[in-house]
């Protein structure tokens, strides 16, 4: 892939940080629901939540490196003890699992993705966002990422994530643009400015600065501005 370039609207955004010792406000999902659900995805229906609740339908777009990696790890633990497996730990375990949840608790049987790439999920889950969003922008597109550290047994993760959660509406009418880039990394060791992508690109939203993250032979930039300008 050469280099790349690509805006698009943000009509809203909503970040769940690191840290945060509050319980996300997913009161929009039943309790029996709510209950079984694991950190993770509580995170992610908070973001979500916080940027569509007054979309009727929305399409999602769902990025998550690790997604419920620690639900599976106990899973795995289970059957290594001889244990039963909880049918219910099994069908939250997948990727997709938040994005499921999501549509039921919304009755909205939009089109959903859920993606994988690495430490740069978030980057490749934006621009899977634009090319919905420029194929038909009839109805708004919703990014949500979220992540947490995959367990120690697994050893060391190069560019680990971090525990938290970024959501970002593509929607008509937006008053700011997001301009995003990738191309071939352009030094091969480079020290991050920021841990994550999901790192660099909050602070572009917040900071409202041109922000850049490298790693896994590529770059990627991010600068928000007014729409227009």
């Amino acid at each position: 892939m050469h280099d790349l370039r690509w805006t698009i609207p943000v009509a809203r955004w909503s970040s769940w940080p690191a840290g945060a010792t509050a319980t996300p406000d997913i009161g929009f999902v039943e309790p029996l629901m709510r209950r079984r659900l694991s950190a993770l995805s509580k995170m992610a229906l908070k973001v979500a939540h916080d940027c569509a609740a007054d979309r009727e339908a929305v399409r999602l777009v769902f990025g998550s490196r690790h997604g419920e990696l620690r639900r599976t790890t106990g899973i795995i633990a289970d059957i290594a003890a001889s244990e039963p497996v909880s049918p219910t730990a099994f069908s939250l375990s997948v990727l997709n699992a938040m994005a499921g949840v999501y549509s039921i608790a919304r009755r909205d049987t939009s089109p959903a993705t859920a993606m994988s790439a690495g430490a740069e999920t978030l980057g490749y889950a934006l621009l899977e966002a634009y090319a919905q969003w420029s194929a038909d922008a009839s109805t708004p597109v919703l990014v949500v990422y979220a992540d947490e550290p995959a367990d120690a047994r697994f050893g060391p993760v190069d560019h680990e994530a971090t525990t938290g959660a970024l959501a970002i509406l593509l929607d008509r009418g937006a008053q700011a643009q997001l301009d995003c880039s990738t191309g071939l990394a352009l030094d091969a060791s480079p020290v991050p400015e920021f841990p994550t992508q999901r790192d660099a690109v909050v602070h572009g939203l917040t900071a409202h600065a041109p922000t850049a993250w490298q790693g896994a032979g590529r770059r990627w930039g991010w600068s928000l501005r007014e729409a227009g300008a």
